[in-house]
């Protein structure tokens, strides 16, 4: 007894003891942590309004910028998740709650994300007085407003084309809703998810300018960081600065690419639903190094046990299927209440908005707008299409061959993310050196950063097309036009769709940024809504910004509605 006893604790020992992986990942893990510890701690330093925020553009500070913001964009990264999975898992379960949801959705996603910092700035500072914290928290959620949205539609739009045979599984092994969700509807929307936050980092570094140059209270603050000092670069026209600022960017995109972005690349490979014919899975050398690591492995296998044991707390009980019925009721109930509700709603906000275009702006300024809301909508769809012509193709011929995935994922984030700021020196000098028209060629930059959510979702869905699919095809010989448009189109059209659909919203967003382009003290105009609520923001005219992004909101709502929309029904009938 005591030899066998001996024995196990022997074993016990070795397996608790480090090996050689675990010496190797030691002084990256600490390094992380020191990182992390020492810009939590710069985030919290004492701070009130009017307390100048000193940038420098001497590039020797770039490193300690770089830290501050990845800070800013991984914790807004972390409450976007948590608001799709929110998000996604009642719009999908409750079709009444989805009445309200994605229309709700279709609204956050159109307003600027100078709307929600006006919003935002001044409770986050009277929520923590005193501390530069207030004015951090006002940063991430102006950063949380680029990411969540487009990581919600993804999952949603997931959760609602699970394979019919998957959903009849469930059923047959009565998980609850808590069960189907981690077992089933999360590891089915993984692959497409994890694209997709890819894209929202991206988003993020894309409004970065503007999450971390805030003005309060007629004061202008700049917070430590890349978005900083690319407007303070801007400021002074200084143009080693803007290349230091790329440069910053780049080493930003490849860490995080090999330190988390690509490990879990790799990891998902396991949630494809069916296995594709791909000439290589992804790779992770950092994700090889965990697995190989003692420490690693026993941390892992205890936390994937912790969630386990969560996956019992909502469990079907023995009484639960006789309130069914009942539940069932219900749910009818609460549709019927919500059909009522939403066109109350409707047309209260109708009146509302009657009401302040004739008592406060007058309705020759709301036709000016409304006239410029549709220029720059033909500028959104255009684009767009141009967009999908040209990405499409290039993302199913990608998401088909995994290797080449891996090459082109870190290149595409860098694209995804360039700020569009960045580019303005040479649009300036390109316009007035040429005396091109600004509102031709100043839309381009309204789609250079929003253009990759299709590229992303498409690669997502080109990646997950079954192998037994892709073998009928060819034993049918099926080849060219044919093949794409019975095999390769309807398998990526719902990805597809939530790309288009992200991306016109975030097209929205950028014709603030793009039709109204400064650079040192040149000022270029494109003719639109975007750079109208810009001249407004600017001007402080808050009755005539409030009144731009109403009209940007009505748009995005109608064209969501009567054109997006009818095309995500199709996908969902035409789901894999």
């Amino acid at each position: 007894m005591f030899e066998l006893f001996h024995g196990r604790r022997s074993v016990s020992a070795l397996r608790s003891r480090p090996n050689r992986w675990d010496w190797i990942l030691l002084p990256l893990v600490l390094a992380l942590l020191a990182a992390l510890a020492y810009g939590a701690m710069q985030m919290t330093r004492p701070f009130t309004v009017g307390q100048p925020t000193p940038i420098s553009l001497d590039p020797v500070h770039l490193p300690y910028y770089l830290l501050r913001t990845m800070l800013r964009m991984f914790t807004a990264l972390g409450f976007s998740l948590v608001f799709s999975f929110v998000f996604a898992a009642v719009a999908a379960k409750y079709r009444a709650a989805e009445k309200l949801m994605i229309p709700l959705l279709d609204i956050l996603q159109s307003v600027p994300i100078l709307g929600f910092q006006a919003i935002a700035i001044a409770p986050f500072i009277a929520l923590f007085p005193g501390n530069l914290l207030g004015v951090e928290c006002a940063a991430i959620f102006a950063i949380f407003t680029s990411q969540a949205w487009n990581m919600a539609f993804s999952l949603y739009q997931s959760m609602r084309t699970v394979p019919v045979e998957l959903s009849e599984a469930s059923r047959v092994f009565c998980q609850s809703a808590w069960q189907r969700f981690w077992r089933l509807d999360l590891p089915f929307a993984i692959p497409g998810l994890l694209w997709n936050m890819m894209m929202s980092m991206s988003g993020g570094w894309f409004f970065l300018v503007a999450a971390e140059a805030i003005s309060v209270g007629g004061q202008d603050i700049k917070l430590p960081g890349i978005g900083a000092y690319i407007a303070l670069a801007i400021e002074a026209e200084n143009g080693a600065a803007i290349a230091w600022a790329i440069l910053a960017m780049l080493a930003g995109i490849v860490i995080y690419d090999q330190l988390f972005f690509r490990p879990l690349l790799a990891w998902a490979d396991k949630f494809r639903f069916e296995e594709s014919q791909g000439d290589t899975a992804q790779g992770s050398w950092l994700l090889d190094w965990g697995r190989r690591s003692r420490w690693i492995r026993a941390l892992t296998e205890r936390f994937w046990r912790l969630m386990g044991r969560a996956l019992g707390w909502f469990s079907h009980g023995g009484g639960r299927a006789v309130a069914r019925p009942r539940a069932h009721a219900l749910a009818s109930y609460a549709a019927r209440g919500w059909s009522v509700l939403l066109p109350a709603a409707s047309l209260l906000a109708v009146y509302e908005l009657v009401r302040f275009v004739h008592s406060v702006v007058g309705w020759a300024e709301a036709g000016h707008v409304v006239v410029l809301g549709l220029l720059t909508l033909t500028r959104v769809m255009v684009l767009i299409g141009l967009a999908s012509l040209v990405w499409v193709p290039v993302a199913v011929w990608i998401g088909l061959r995994p290797r080449y995935a891996q090459r082109v994922q870190a290149l595409a984030q860098f694209f995804a993310a360039f700020p569009v700021n960045l580019m303005f020196p040479v649009v300036v000098y390109l316009l007035l050196t040429l005396r091109l028209n600004p509102n031709i060629w100043l839309s381009p930059l309204m789609v250079f950063g929003t253009q990759w959510y299709i590229l992303f979702n498409v690669v997502a869905g080109a990646s997950t097309i079954p192998n037994e699919l892709r073998l009928a095809a060819d034993n049918l010989g099926l080849k060219g036009w044919l093949k794409w448009k019975r095999v390769y189109l309807p398998a990526v059209f719902p990805a597809y769709v939530t790309g288009a659909i992200t991306a016109s919203g975030g097209s929205w967003n950028a014709s603030i940024v793009a039709e109204y382009v400064t650079w040192g003290k040149t000022t270029l105009v494109a003719d639109g809504l975007g750079s109208y609520i810009k001249r407004m923001t600017d001007a402080g005219d808050f009755h005539r910004i409030a009144l731009g992004i109403g009209v940007m909101c009505v748009f995005v709502m109608l064209l969501n509605r009567f054109f997006w929309r009818t095309l995500y029904a199709r996908a969902e009938q035409r789901g894999l």
